[in-house]
């Protein structure tokens, strides 16, 4: 441990309920310091050093960038304690994908996760959830606690009562939404879009180095895209395209190639768990 201090640190991933922690759990934790995913790269590391809260909780969503940020930040502090959530591979990718598309990604599903050549804009080591335990094993000090998506969706307070128990907080149920924090767009709605950007649009929005120009440019599109999607309900039903955003084989391959990997995950979690929380 640094010092008296406890540091907690949550690894998020995208599409694994990130946002709704950030947003509508972790400030309204008692008995700990929430340092917000806005604060993660730049002031994390001088608030913890600088302050003197006895327990801090650091909070960021990583997706492709998890080791290098794991790293990054257990270099300083090798004794905070990580809370990760996880999600089945075929759920996971299949709402990556409907979020790609939400901004703007026109192309079919097989170029998002190529599962016969690795050439889609998904590597197919980037799905994986194993390898990033054992990254979090070798860079701390302490096991994490590794909660999973699916207990969330059964039963939010049982899932909460797992963070407060490994951190050593409490909360009060009233201050905790139930809301989720992202609107879900139908499957009507993300296939006229996708339809709409593969004839029109013709690209998908790329990020700037300028943060004031990619803002500029991220938000001209998402209040484009956001607009269509609005509308699609008031559309004919013969404008929405009748093929499937994910066709279902593609998932169940997706899930058969990756079956190991969860059942790995499973295990790993079921031993670990006991023993982080008791």
């Amino acid at each position: 441990m640094t010092g008296e201090r406890e540091i907690y640190f949550h690894v998020g991933l995208g599409k694994i309920a990130s946002t709704y922690l950030q947003k509508s759990v972790f400030p309204k934790l008692q008995g700990i310091h929430y340092i917000s995913s806005g604060k993660y790269k730049k002031r994390s590391k001088s608030i913890i050093a600088k302050s003197e809260y006895s327990k801090y909780l650091v909070s960021r969503e990583f997706d492709r960038q998890f080791e290098r940020e794991v790293r990054w930040f257990t270099e300083t502090y090798p004794d905070a304690k990580i809370i990760i959530l996880l999600r089945r591979h075929d759920s996971w990718i299949a709402s990556q994908y409907r979020r790609y598309v939400k901004n703007g990604w026109y192309h079919n599903f097989d170029s998002f996760l190529d599962l016969d050549n690795d050439e889609g804009m998904w590597k197919q080591n980037d799905l994986k959830l194993f390898p990033r335990l054992k990254i979090i094993e070798e860079c701390c000090e302490d096991k994490p606690l590794i909660l999973f998506h699916d207990e969330l969706i059964e039963d939010q307070w049982r899932f909460l009562d797992k963070i407060a128990k490994f951190s050593g907080t409490t909360y009060v149920k009233d201050e905790i939404s139930t809301e989720r924090v992202h609107t879900s767009f139908s499957e009507d709605q993300l296939r006229f879009l996708k339809n709409f950007c593969s004839k029109y649009i013709r690209k998908v929005p790329r990020s700037r180095k300028n943060k004031i120009m990619h803002w500029l440019l991220y938000r001209s599109w998402w209040a484009l895209f956001h607009l269509i999607m609005y509308a699609v309900p008031l559309f004919p039903k013969s404008w929405i395209p009748e093929e499937p955003l994910i066709e279902e084989d593609q998932l169940k391959r997706v899930k058969e190639a990756y079956k190991d990997d969860w059942k790995k995950v499973k295990e790993y979690a079921a031993q670990n768990n006991s023993i982080v929380l008791g």
